[in-house]
């Protein structure tokens, strides 16, 4: 994902590509890694050289446990920090909320538009069901689950309306059959080799469902929102999470 960011900002003719951390590549040339047009910019593997590069954005996606000391440590510096990182805690965001008072921070669970706009649609139908639930499908290197797309997409659908059909299942012959429970709403995960990024939201009621899914079938389709995210983060006061706030949909 790193690399696709890179070679984003840099297509980007009101973006500059400054600086690039993964202490994985650390010392290689940026073009050797991210295939981007500009050379002369090694992969660092400590963050310091963003101060140094005088970053104004920093772009993080890592995991939970890096992303957590990552965007603290922007706070101090004063970068403005966009990350499609998942998997924070209710304590992780008071302490970002707390730590993002000099820069700004934008944290989405996806930065695919569409799979925004699919949480938004489920959002308005879902007084309309009695029943509802999440299949999420990802690659088989993602390591948790369920994504944090599909957890946004229950929390959003499970405030949307308190009116759900009770769950009719006395006895799982195969533990786990009816998925996991996000705030009330029956969330499955999917790794499938050869996938990316995908979901669906079912909902039923007496006669009829609805079926709302979205495909990512590149990493590119998370770049508009990310570029979105790049442009728009010094302008938003603080931590903002979501990328439909950004959209203001």
């Amino acid at each position: 994902m790193g690399s696709t960011v890179c070679q984003a900002v840099d297509a980007d003719p009101a973006l500059e590509l400054v600086a690039a951390v993964d202490p994985h590549h650390a010392g290689l040339d940026l073009h050797s890694v991210a295939h981007v047009e500009g050379y002369g910019i090694q992969v660092a593997g400590d963050p310091e050289v963003f101060v140094d590069a005088a970053v104004e954005v920093a772009v993080d996606f890592t995991l939970a446990e890096a992303a957590r000391e990552n965007l603290l440590w922007l706070a101090r510096q004063r970068i403005h920090a966009v990350t499609g990182t998942t998997g924070f805690s209710e304590q992780d965001y008071a302490d970002f909320e707390r730590a993002f008072t000099d820069s700004n921070c934008v944290i989405a669970p996806n930065f695919a538009i569409g799979a925004v706009l699919m949480m938004r649609f489920a959002e308005i139908a879902a007084p309309f069901f009695e029943t509802a639930e999440v299949v999420e499908y990802h690659h088989d290197q993602k390591v948790d689950a369920p994504s944090g797309t599909a957890m946004m997409t229950a929390r959003k659908i499970a405030e949307a309306s308190k009116d759900w059909a009770a769950d009719p299942t006395e006895h799982e012959v195969a533990e786990g059959a009816r998925g996991g429970v996000a705030d009330g709403i029956r969330v499955h995960a999917v790794r499938m080799r050869g996938m990316v990024a995908h979901q669906e939201v079912v909902m039923g009621t007496t006669g009829q469902t609805l079926t709302l899914r979205h495909d990512s079938y590149d990493r590119t389709s998370f770049m508009p929102g990310v570029l979105l995210a790049v442009k728009a983060v010094s302008q938003r006061s603080g931590l903002t999470v979501g990328l439909d706030r950004l959209l203001e949909i």
